[in-house]
């Protein structure tokens, strides 16, 4: 039985979203932080596949079967125990990514996708989700001036891809609106943090949690 809470954090290449849950990280010093996919060695392993930018052959399919995978290890060899422990979990993308990106934006259906990873998690959605929605444009204008961060096969796609991603995000907001709340990540990094932790405290005021 799940006694935590799970929050996820969302958004298309360049959002800023794992710069925002590390800032958020430091402020909730008890909560475990975590990413998908990976957070594990077996889901690291899994997410070092998924992003290799040779591997341009791989199906939609495979993509998508890949990343449940990642994230039924995860689930369960991390995030389970974690919440069951009743501790705050801060996770790096869950499954509306895979709603997103290879539902919408590889076209497999958002009810196929959402299909398989119902197998995956069991029904574990989070208590919340925080969406950082931007421009496709200016996510990929920032991830060009950051040197520093890791370029995936996803940040090699056309820009029409980027589109549907956001696209997808939209729809599955409007899927989940009780879970997702969406933030405006085209300003300034203190910005986005502030409305980030007023949204958090929020809620987890409301939960006893904080």
């Amino acid at each position: 039985m799940k006694n935590g809470y799970f929050i996820t954090f969302e958004g298309p290449e360049g959002a800023g979203k794992t710069t925002i849950i590390s800032m958020v990280a430091k402020e909730l010093k008890e909560a475990l932080l975590t990413r998908e996919p990976g957070g594990i060695d077996i889901a690291e392993q899994i997410r070092m596949v998924i992003l290799d930018k040779d591997n341009t052959a791989m199906d939609p399919r495979t993509e998508a079967l890949l990343y449940a995978a990642a994230r039924r290890q995860h689930l369960v060899e991390k995030v389970k125990p974690a919440l069951e422990d009743g501790k705050v979990v801060l996770c790096d993308r869950f499954v509306d990514s895979s709603l997103a990106y290879q539902g919408h934006a590889r076209g497999l259906g958002i009810d196929e996708v959402f299909s398989i990873n119902q197998f995956a998690i069991e029904k574990m959605m989070p208590d919340l989700t925080i969406y950082f929605d931007i421009e496709p444009e200016l996510g990929l204008q920032r991830i060009n001036k950051n040197k520093g961060r890791e370029v995936n096969r996803l940040d090699l796609e056309k820009i029409d891809f980027h589109h549907k991603v956001r696209e997808g995000y939209h729809l599955v907001m409007e899927r989940f609106p009780d879970r997702i709340v969406k933030i405006d990540a085209s300003g300034e990094v203190n910005d986005v943090f502030i409305k980030t932790m007023e949204i958090l405290t929020s809620k987890l005021l409301q939960r006893g949690a904080f």
